[in-house]
């Protein structure tokens, strides 16, 4: 992606974020310059990789597969001294866009409808040989209420509601036509992007960027070590 792209990207999140008053932590609105400055004691940020992100999934096509996103919290079980066990995210999708069939290993996570428009999840439960199970109904968890859906079924949700998507339970998710954009939030276990999510089609994960541009935010993996 062209830095340019990535830069209105954030814009416009921000402007969603903005628009249904979700007040976000400081450090989101700090500036590259900014971050050179910041010592040790912001490093639960760095090592945890709170803040913005982008994820084309290394296709070069963000308009078609991907979103934006925050993140906000996170624990970290690699490292001793963060003993947070819970994650918290912001993602922002708009219409056209799609994140692909995937599952963890180990994290579950509530995506919730905070605003916007209707997004569409897709259940599928994995075999022991972790290919989709087109089989089996799933049973799924929708703010509190027990649901019993067939194989790769699309789970409505409009503002307000939420899933429960449970550990090795492939889905996907993209945008209702129609419907607008829409701001997720999503609660969850410990977040570790590098060893726990499983896509069913072999993906990557953060973009090639091209520096067209300087950068508006940096990236949750751009930040510069502490001075």
């Amino acid at each position: 992606m062209k830095r340019s792209e990535i830069n209105a990207a954030l814009r416009e999140m921000e402007r969603m974020v903005k628009e249904y008053r979700f007040a976000l932590p400081p450090f989101c609105s700090f500036t590259p310059e900014q971050w050179r400055e910041k010592g040790h004691d912001y490093d639960e940020i760095r090592d945890n990789m709170l803040g913005w992100d982008i994820t084309d999934y290394g296709m070069g096509d963000f308009d078609k597969l991907g979103f934006s996103l925050i993140t906000l919290r996170n624990g970290n079980l690699k490292m001793d001294q963060y003993t947070k066990t819970y994650a918290e995210k912001l993602l922002y999708l708009k219409e056209g866009q799609y994140s692909p069939m995937h599952f963890h290993w180990s994290k579950m996570e509530d995506i919730i409808n905070r605003g916007g428009g209707t997004v569409l999840i897709r259940v599928y439960h994995s075999t022991p040989e972790e290919e989709l199970d087109r089989e089996s109904e799933v049973h799924v968890h929708v703010d509190g209420r027990e649901l019993v859906v067939s194989a790769g079924s699309q789970v409505r949700l409009i503002p307000g509601e939420s899933i429960t998507i449970y550990p090795c339970l492939y889905h996907d998710f993209q945008v209702e036509p129609g419907s607008g954009p829409v701001l997720l939030g999503e609660v969850s276990q410990c977040n570790d992007d590098n060893t726990d999510n499983r896509f069913y089609e072999k993906l990557g994960r953060f973009p090639a960027i091209e520096e067209d541009e300087p950068p508006y935010r940096l990236l949750c993996n751009e930040y510069p070590a502490a001075k």
